[in-house]
């Protein structure tokens, strides 16, 4: 069965601009309470014999039960997900931005229940592979397996096959890191630029904080890049006040993507239509740093000669101290290591990526922000469920629409 994903994209942003403006009146028994969790859940209405089950299920005290009978809907991977992540995809955050490997990898996780730290460390990867559908193999200099996936219509439900980043891309594995070494987040994130911008949106998309939240002048200035001024504009004030609040923690955790790059036709492609990402294994030799650092890592090197010249893939937290210990880092990780996959688990068993996970999918499905203390304490209950019991997004989704259902 195919689905109209556009209409119905529409009709959850309809929905959701309706819910912003107008009160919901108390829901009265288990039949409206099933038809309000299928709407927050789909932006469709259910089938009649569907309804009845779920109204059945909530009347036998099962609400979860009827939630994820909601879920088995096309529209709630056509949709509901596909409007959480298609905005983590870019830098400007556009929510009808193609469908690519990394939307297509969130969905197909949610739908597997696959542990979702893995989202930024697993070899993990989701192709169209349904019966019958005739798709361009996937590539790793172009989209289009993706776009004609979609353009299919055909239930991502359905058509999404499970794989590996290291079979598929030719990646190897311990240089694989869930969406953050996907072509799609390789061409939104480390196009240009030093990568540092891949950092900074992993910590937005993930952690739910841009780099003015978790700035810090206490940690020691000692890895920050020879690109960044200590003077700028000729004040020093600047970068001790300002510039190292960001710089003295990014850095030193930014540079475990010191080996990648995503190269294109800067000429002929220059948003990299036809790029793909570049990563350089043991062995390989950077000509321009002699080394296997990437040469976008040295470059403005005479802004402040005597900052720090990156030598390797070495990451370190310093904000396991100071005020982003608060961000609650996993004790039963080192801090350290090498590479972005090691930092991409770091970043995933903190307190805060459970919380963020939480908190976007609350405000996706209630239609609101958190507006009091019941909503807060509802999020802790539903995170401390979710790193309790495996990670499962879905679950996140069936507690959320539960909690809302009778709003």
């Amino acid at each position: 069965m195919k689905i109209k994903t556009s209409a119905a994209r529409l009709l959850l942003v309809a929905t959701a601009c309706a819910g912003t403006s107008l009160a919901v009146p108390a829901i009265a028994g288990p039949g409206e309470q099933a038809a309000q969790i299928h709407s927050r859940l789909t932006g469709v209405k259910p089938d009649t014999a569907v309804l009845t089950t779920m109204a059945e299920e909530i009347a036998n005290g099962n609400a979860e039960a009827a939630a994820y009978l909601a879920m088995d809907n096309d529209a709630f991977y056509n949709v509901t997900l596909r409007n959480l992540v298609t905005p983590w995809t870019s830098r400007d955050f556009d929510n009808f931005a193609p469908l690519n490997d990394y939307t297509a990898t969130v969905i197909g996780m949610v739908r597997d229940d696959v542990d979702f730290r893995e989202v930024l460390s697993g070899d993990i990867l989701y192709t169209g592979a349904a019966s019958g559908l005739d798709l361009p193999a996937y590539s790793n200099s172009n989209n289009n397996h993706y776009i004609a996936l979609e353009k299919s219509g055909y239930p991502l439900q359905a058509a999404l096959e499970r794989t590996t980043q290291s079979t598929v891309t030719g990646l190897p594995s311990d240089a694989t890191a869930g969406v953050i070494t996907t072509r799609g987040g390789a061409r939104a994130f480390f196009y240009a630029g030093t990568n540092r911008a891949m950092f900074r949106y992993t910590l937005m998309n993930h952690l739910c904080r841009d780099l003015e939240q978790v700035q810090d002048t206490s940690r020691p200035p000692d890895r920050i890049r020879q690109d960044v001024s200590r003077s700028p504009g000729g004040d020093s004030r600047v970068f001790q006040n300002g510039c190292v609040g960001c710089h003295s923690g990014m850095d030193p955790l930014a540079q475990a993507f010191a080996y990648y790059d995503f190269v294109y036709d800067a000429d002929n492609d220059p948003t990299g239509e036809n790029g793909q990402l570049d990563y350089n294994s043991p062995g390989q030799t950077d000509p321009a740093t002699g080394t296997r650092v990437k040469a976008k890592h040295h470059i403005n090197s005479a802004t402040f000669p005597y900052g720090f010249v990156i030598p390797d893939d070495k990451w370190d937290n310093y904000w396991r101290e100071g005020p982003n210990m608060h961000l609650g880092w996993s004790d039963a990780l080192p801090g350290s290591g090498n590479g972005a996959k090691s930092m991409g688990r770091e970043l995933a068993n903190s307190e805060a990526f459970a919380q963020c996970q939480v908190t976007k999918v609350f405000e996706q499905v209630c239609l609101r922000s958190p507006e009091n203390q019941q909503d807060r304490d509802q999020i802790e209950s539903i995170t401390d469920s979710f790193t309790s019991t495996g990670y499962r997004l879905k679950q996140v989704y069936a507690d959320s629409a539960v909690y809302c259902a009778e709003e």
